[in-house]
Order: structure tokens, then sequence, then C-alpha cells
């Protein structure tokens, strides 16, 4: 294995070839012309000439026939062998001129087919585009009735693509020229991981770069084409730990962390166990809404104020609910709140979305409404689908106030000789630091939800880990965190309460083969058939658990002055890493 990862890392050696190849040659696709002896610009006069000749010469026979009410089904030996010339004519154009576009057609994902990614109900559609030749999900981890599963052990011993045919070679040096666009590779060779490695050639090429230590063997390419990543060269690798057993609501879990600094794993783990022996932590998920608010304009702000009381009468909620639901059967919206600025309205939509983190499916159902208001508003001028107001991938004291996606609090009673023993601290001194770091330190920083020690450490490991969107890491980590002594000041009381989690089970990158084998750990891949929601629900009470642990085990590293020494000591490393990458 380690000679193979050697070997992929290598950067790709041009061959030494000056033969000119053709584009048909290049496409891996044959033309008419090939049958013929003539040359090519030759050949594509003659037939061009014969088309269109007895185009000319059919069309008068006919016009004549019409004239003399002779019927046009009766032909003579002339009118048959320019029948003839036209059938052979036409294919020949067509095969010629309509190849590449009509492959395009058939190799390019459908467009409504990937918009729609984030719901369940089209899962039966996706298992049907997976059974085509070139399938473009074969990482998806479906049920048992599935297509098949590319496993992990397929995609590692899979062969690596050389470079080392003259067709890419020409294609390499036509993308380099600028007269062939990287982005079409995919669609004209039908093979994403050697479309990936001759634009990886290629890149090296124009910057002269090298991309030695970026791995391109032991990735499924078809599994992210149109839906996960576009123009690949590769993939990063993340490492990933386990920190556990972390028993929440009465059952243990191992919690998948994707990270590359020291001592997240080890602190978040030290806290887990913490918890463990003191019992375990519950939490309760107590909203759970996504949001999408666009922003319209009108003439006057008396007008944005008319479909401002319009939207919040409530006689008119079941109307709007109605139209807003047709746009999937897991989206059922809850309310609207508007705000005006000026001529300006805001409508903030909020809606539950099934196991789906449901961005485009909430979008989906404020596009339906807006176009249902153009009849009575129609002077509304809709801005933009989106008037931050969500507000996603921000941080937005809408969503530390109303929340977004999952809202969940989590508490744990430790024992007080578990604080001495394991967290090498005292309840007091905790209590203490709480007050003054995430309470009083963040508010003289003004902070917005930061009102913890590090959140966003145990959010971010765990949503790379498990293919939730990265950058939503930013309203997902907004949380407080609250310590107090109890039981005569022999135990602490530690939560966590965190408005805007915002994690799906289903659609993104959750189907990519390595996040869906974590949410399988953790026992939330795919939808709850039996309580559509479940899963996703589930999970983010798992990352509020997480988060508790977290937070327990930094907080003791800094009343006991350990933060510094641990960092020294698995956060620092004497060894010149780029020195050893393959």
């Amino acid at each position: 294995m380690e000679a193979r990862w050697r070997s992929s890392a290598k950067p790709v050696q041009a061959p030494k070839t000056t033969k000119t190849v053709s584009f048909e040659e290049v496409s891996g696709k044959a033309s008419s012309s090939e049958a013929l002896p003539l040359s090519l610009h030759l050949t594509n006069a003659v037939f061009f000439s014969l088309f269109f000749s007895v185009v000319y010469f059919l069309l008068s026979r006919w016009r004549e026939k019409i004239r003399t009410s002779t019927p046009l089904h009766l032909v003579n030996l002339s009118e048959i062998v320019a029948i003839f010339a036209f059938i052979a004519s036409f294919v020949y154009l067509l095969g010629f001129f309509g190849i590449d576009f009509v492959q395009s057609l058939i190799l390019r994902p459908s467009a409504d087919l990937w918009n729609s990614e984030d719901e369940e109900e089209n899962e039966a559609l996706l298992r049907k585009e997976d059974a085509r030749k070139i399938p473009c999900g074969q990482a998806l981890d479906c049920p048992v009735t599935s297509a098949p599963i590319i496993s992990a052990q397929k995609v590692v011993d899979e062969k690596p693509v050389k470079l080392a045919t003259e067709e890419d070679e020409e294609i390499i040096k036509a993308i380099v020229a600028g007269t062939t666009p990287s982005y079409s590779l995919e669609s004209k060779l039908g093979d994403c991981k050697r479309a990936a490695a001759i634009r990886r050639e290629a890149l090296g090429r124009i910057t002269g770069k090298s991309l030695s230590g970026l791995p391109l063997d032991g990735f499924d390419y078809e599994s992210i084409l149109g839906q996960c990543c576009e123009m690949p060269i590769g993939y990063v690798q993340i490492p990933v730990g386990i920190a556990g057993p972390l028993l929440l609501n009465g059952k243990e879990y191992s919690v998948p962390m994707a990270t590359t600094e020291g001592c997240v794993v080890a602190s978040t783990n030290r806290g887990c166990k913490a918890i463990l022996l003191s019992g375990g932590a519950s939490s309760v998920l107590f909203k759970d809404g996504m949001t999408r608010a666009p922003v319209v304009r009108f003439g006057t702000a008396k007008r944005a104020a008319d479909l401002k009381f319009y939207l919040e009468d409530p006689e008119n909620f079941e109307t709007l609910a109605v139209v807003f639901n047709r746009s999937s059967r897991f989206a059922r919206l809850q309310g609207i709140k508007c705000v005006i600025a000026g001529k300006n309205l805001y409508l903030r939509f909020t809606c539950s979305t099934g196991d789906a983190m449901g961005m485009n499916m909430v979008s989906k159902g404020v596009q339906n409404v807006l176009d249902f208001l153009q009849t009575d508003f129609p002077d509304m001028d809709v801005m933009g689908i989106s008037g931050n107001f969500c507000s996603d991938k921000k941080p937005a004291a809408v969503n530390w106030i109303e929340g977004r996606g999952k809202s969940v609090v989590c508490e744990a009673i430790i024992k007080g000789d578990v604080v001495r023993k394991v967290l090498k601290t005292s309840v007091e001194s905790l209590v203490e630091l709480n007050m003054l770091k995430n309470l009083t330190g963040s508010a003289m920083a003004g902070a917005l939800g930061g009102f913890n020690a590090h959140a966003s450490n145990i959010v971010s490991a765990v949503y790379i880990a498990t293919g939730q969107d990265p950058a939503q890491n930013i309203e997902s980590s907004h949380c407080i965190t609250m310590m107090e002594a109890v039981n005569e000041g022999n135990d602490l009381h530690i939560s966590v309460t965190m408005p805007s989690i915002e994690v799906g089970t289903v659609g993104g990158g959750t189907q990519l083969a390595s996040q869906s084998a974590c949410l399988n750990l953790l026992g939330v891949k795919g939808a709850s058939q039996e309580s559509p929601g479940a899963k996703s629900s589930r999970l983010a009470t798992i990352v509020a658990g997480a988060v508790l642990a977290g937070e327990l085990s930094l907080m003791s590293a800094l009343a006991a002055g350990q933060l510094v020494k641990s960092h020294m000591k698995y956060n620092r490393s004497s060894k010149d890493v780029s020195k050893t990458s393959p």
C-alpha cells in the first residue's frame, strides 16, 4: 500500500512522441470520414455538395408533381437514386457534426436531478440514474435495495491512471494552449478519473508547480460529478480520530472527528470519559426549522407594509403553507417573519426539512410562494432569493436569538471525584473560570454567539468527518457554556445551548464513501423511514454532546494550567512532514 501511494504521487511524465493525433482520436470516437480514402476537407466538400444538390433536386421534382397533380409516392429511377443519396449524405453529416453534441447531452448530468439532491424523495431517481454505464454516484451508500456500491477496498485497489497515451498528451497540449476547456473533460472523455489526471498534468505545466504531495488515486471521482466538486485534480487527506464513548441519552457513541489540530480529539475524548464516569449526559432538541429569507422591493414603504401584514395574518397562513409545501413531501412551512427597511421587505421563511439539511428544499418552497404573491402584488420586485436575513454562513444575531436548523441544549452533572481525578481541577475553579472567560470575557469582546471555549473546534471536526457543509460551522458553533456548583458544591453542572446546528444525513457530501462510513458509525446514515428527520435530529444532539465534552476538558486544562504543556506535547512536531510526503 505504501508503495502504491508513493507511486501515485509522482508527477506524470509526458510521452516522448511527435505524432499528431486528430480530435476524433483524442476523444476516443471514430468519425464517418475515417471510412473514406479521401482527405477530411475534400470528403466534407463532397458530402455537403451532394446533400444540398439532392435536396434541391427532390424539392424541384415534388413541386412539379404537385403542380401536375401527380402522386408524390410515384418515383422514377433518378428520384430513387436522389433519395438514397440524401440519406447517405445526411447520415455522414450527422455523424461528423452530431456525435460529440449528442454524447455530451447523454453524459452530462441533469441539472434538475442534482438540484434536488438533498431530498429523500429523489433517492429512487438517483438509484435509477446510477444504473447507467458510467454512474455518477458509485460511492452512495444506499439501502440493500439500491444499486451496488463501490467498496473502499475496491477504490483503493483501483489501478492508477497513467498518462502514457498519445491521446492524453494531445488533450493536455490543447488545455495548455487554451483551445480545450478543462471543465469539459468529464463529458468528452466519459472517464472522471482520467479527466482529473489530465487536468492535473495540464495544471502542473501551466503553473510550473509540482502537485506531487496531492493524491490522485484511491478516490471515486464519479461520485462527485455534478454535485460535490467541479474540475477535481485530487483530494486532500485529513486524518479522522475517534472520541468516546460518549454516553448521551443512555446510548454510547464513538464520535468521528476529522482535524489536523493536535489535542482536539484527545481533549474531547477526556471530556467523554468524565461524562461517562459521571453517568452520562442528556440532550433535548427544542426547535427544528431551516430558514431562507428573500428580499423584495416596492415603490413605496406602504406597499411593503401591506405585504408584511398579509404574510403575518394567521388567516392567510394555510393558503401560503399549501403553496410552499408543494415543493417537497418533507418541506412543511412553520412560519414567516417579516422586517422592513424602507421600501424593502425581508421575508424569513422557516420550515422542517426531514433528514436533509434542507437549503435547496426551503429555497424551492420560497420560490413557489413568491410566484404566488405576484398575482396580488404585481408591483413586487424580487431582488434576491436570499437577502441575508436567513442568515446562512455568517454570524448573525437572528440565528442566535431565533435559531436556525436544529436548536439543542445538552447537560451533565460531573461528580466531584471525577473533576479532581480525571480533569485534574476543582469544581470551584471551573465555575469561576467559566464566568470570567466564557461569559464576561466574551461580553467584553462583543462576541455574537461565542460564549464558549472552543465549540467550533468540535463542530468543524465532526462536520468534515460526516459530510456536512464546513462553512455552516459559523452559525452552527453559536454556543453558550454554563457551569455551576450543585449538590452542596460537591458536583459540577455543565450545559451547552446551541440554537443553530445545521446538519443533514442525506444529500451533499453525506453520500460519499468516507463520510457515509462515519455517519454509519454513529448510526445515523441515510434517512429515517419511520420518522422523517429523526436521524438528522439525533446527529445534532451528538454534535452538542461532543461540544459539551470538549468544553469540559478544555476548561479543565485552562483551570489547571495544563493548556500550554499539553499543546507543546501533542500539537508540535520536530519532524519535517514535507520531506516524508510521497
